[in-house]
């Protein structure tokens, strides 16, 4: 008992060493992120899609004389993201950041047909890719919890306005394959989670942070690929890790 009693006395006084105690009371500082993302779209079918018959001038690449949609779903990939961190202090427990980006990453859509050819039916899975690089500006509001020993939890939202730079500029190339073209420009509202660790030379935090886009994505044609969608809406799930 008194062998406990010595050893829980001497734990209890033992004191973690604080990193960084004054880095918090800086009024800006700067860093870079690095990260995984996981993209993919939100899609809304039209009512009835199932329903309509769909010609050979408005599905060139099946061959076939008539085609139905029977589904359509988005497939998500992994990508990676690059940036920069200015932070501002708002006070003891909010900060204003901004990151701008460098997003890269691939969104596989598929499609569940029946196809008609000769009298002949068949149920096929047709599958569009969609390849982005996003320049991405997103502006967020962070408020800090208590840090811990050298330890910090938060939470941020915002909003982020973002520019694909590989979005596609035509429909169909020459060999008469129908493409998924998407707009450029898009606009993000973003919600995360994330700690802070304060190491002896620099801060390192991991964050993961869901991104909802907020307007239908996709040049809407004549072509089954885009006739059976009422909206198509951009998801993105990011997990990244900084250093300032």
């Amino acid at each position: 008992m008194l062998c406990l009693l010595i050893s829980g006395n001497i734990f209890a006084q033992k004191k973690v060493v604080t990193n960084l105690p004054e880095f918090d009371l800086d009024p800006y500082h700067f860093g870079f992120i690095l990260g995984m993302n996981k993209m993919f779209f939100t899609i809304k079918p039209e009512a009835g899609f199932m329903n309509v018959k769909y010609d050979p001038i408005r599905t060139p690449d099946l061959n076939s004389d008539s085609t139905y949609l029977q589904g359509i779903e988005s497939n998500p990939t992994n990508g990676f993201v690059i940036g920069i961190v200015s932070n501002l202090r708002l006070g003891n427990y909010f900060d204003l950041r901004c990151i701008p980006s460098l997003s890269f990453g691939e969104r596989q859509i598929l499609y569940k047909m029946l196809i008609y050819s000769e009298g002949v039916a068949e149920n096929i899975i047709s599958s569009k890719k969609v390849q982005s690089t996003f320049v991405e500006f997103p502006l967020y509001i962070r408020y800090k919890g208590k840090r811990i020993n050298n330890a910090l939890p938060y939470i941020l939202g915002g909003a982020k306005y973002a520019i694909d730079l590989a979005s596609n500029s035509k429909k169909k190339d020459d060999t008469n394959n129908i493409n998924v073209a998407i707009h450029r420009n898009d606009l993000y509202a973003e919600l995360g989670v994330g700690f802070d660790f304060y190491t002896e030379w620099f801060k390192f935090g991991t964050e993961i942070k869901m991104s909802y886009g907020l307007r239908d994505m996709l040049k809407h044609d004549n072509t089954i690929y885009t006739g059976g969608i009422d909206q198509f809406r951009s998801r993105l799930f990011q997990l990244t890790f900084s250093f300032e």
